[in-house]
């Protein structure tokens, strides 16, 4: 009689890389945390990416995540929230640093990258796709970036991909973590085409022998009406003032539709939505190093307070849903401790790399 062995099969990478044709591919490899971004994920993709950009053979990127579920659910915040925790972890400064950097290496990328958007795209899922020249979305995309309520604010460049948005939907967005889908991502400008999730294999088959522009020509659809281009004027409306207070007391005059969103804010941490507010007023029309160097301090100061961590615990530890914000209330948190937020580091501020 044959003995179980007590190896266990080997671990699959966090991360894959494949080369076919003309393309470069990254999977995303961790489908049970829904493609979560960690840090030794970031130090492997990142030197990929700067091989492939000299290597002539490779024309062309191309990201995606494995499962069904998730292109990429965002940054690991429960592994930064245990090392903040710890006190003693450089994690909450090299995980931030380094994912920025990442994240400009995609904006500033100079051949096609292509992100495969088919399931959940949050926070820094965003950061590994809207940076990039083509965003392709399918029906079973959803995008959010949901971080004012765990205490945080849109980074990884939010301050300039969601500047960027139509009207006041950037403002909107960062605010309250409204969820997307196919056709109002597309009206946000958050990506550039939809294909059918069924149709993804074969257009990668395509790229391998034809520019982006021309496979993406022969596969893209229309995702039909976009339900945020009905509200467009009340999103304007509401979220054009510019203070919190304002635009929760024009959200309150506003419907049902409205008294629902003030509702959502109040339960956020006071301290994440002014900040929201303040860096995208900062923020507006920047370049996207300064949006990144100006999300890095910003970071940093929220790495140091407690609604982060109190955010996470409430959210992904306990479970409870309830978190117990510092200060409060809008009305408590001052507004020079939130200018503050952004002024420049002691030592180690984020620069960058060609």
């Amino acid at each position: 009689m044959s003995q179980k062995s007590n190896t266990h099969p080997p671990t699959e990478p966090a991360i894959l890389f494949e080369r076919r044709g003309r393309l470069g591919i990254v999977t995303l490899n961790r489908p049970r945390a829904l493609n979560a971004l960690t840090l030794e994920m970031i130090r492997d993709l990142d030197p990929k990416l700067r091989d492939w950009s000299h290597e002539q053979g490779i024309q062309a990127v191309v990201i995606r995540g494995s499962g069904e579920k998730a292109f990429c659910a965002g940054g690991d915040v429960r592994a930064v929230y245990e090392a903040g925790r710890r006190g003693t972890d450089v994690l909450t400064y090299e995980f931030f640093f380094e994912e920025y950097r990442l994240n400009r290496r995609i904006h500033r990328y100079h051949k096609p990258y292509i992100a495969l958007i088919d399931g959940i795209a949050m926070g820094g899922g965003l950061g590994l796709s809207v940076h990039g020249r083509y965003r392709v979305v399918t029906e079973r995309a959803m995008v959010a970036m949901p971080e004012s309520a765990i205490g945080l604010f849109p980074d990884v460049g939010g301050s300039w991909f969601l500047d960027r948005a139509p009207g006041k939907l950037g403002v909107f967005l960062g605010l309250t973590g409204t969820r997307l889908k196919s056709a109002d991502i597309l009206y946000a400008g958050l990506a550039t085409h939809f294909v059918q999730s069924a149709d993804l294999p074969a257009l990668v088959d395509a790229l391998e022998h034809t520019s982006p522009e021309a496979a993406l020509h022969r596969f893209a659809q229309d995702p039909g009406p976009a339900p945020l281009a009905a509200r467009r004027s009340q999103i304007d409306l509401a979220f054009g003032h510019p203070t919190i207070e304002a635009i929760v007391a024009a959200l309150e005059a506003a419907g049902d539709w409205g008294r629902a969103l003030a509702a959502d804010l109040a339960k956020r941490s006071p301290t994440s939505l002014k900040a929201t507010l303040r860096l995208l007023q900062r923020h507006h029309r920047h370049e996207i190093e300064d949006c990144l160097k100006g999300e890095f301090r910003l970071v940093q100061r929220f790495m140091a307070g407690s609604d982060f961590y109190e955010g996470i615990r409430a959210a992904l530890v306990d479970k409870d849903n309830a978190p117990k914000w510092t200060p409060a209330t809008l009305a408590e948190v001052d507004a020079a401790a939130i200018d503050a937020m952004f002024a420049p580091l002691e030592d180690g501020e984020l620069d960058f790399e060609d």
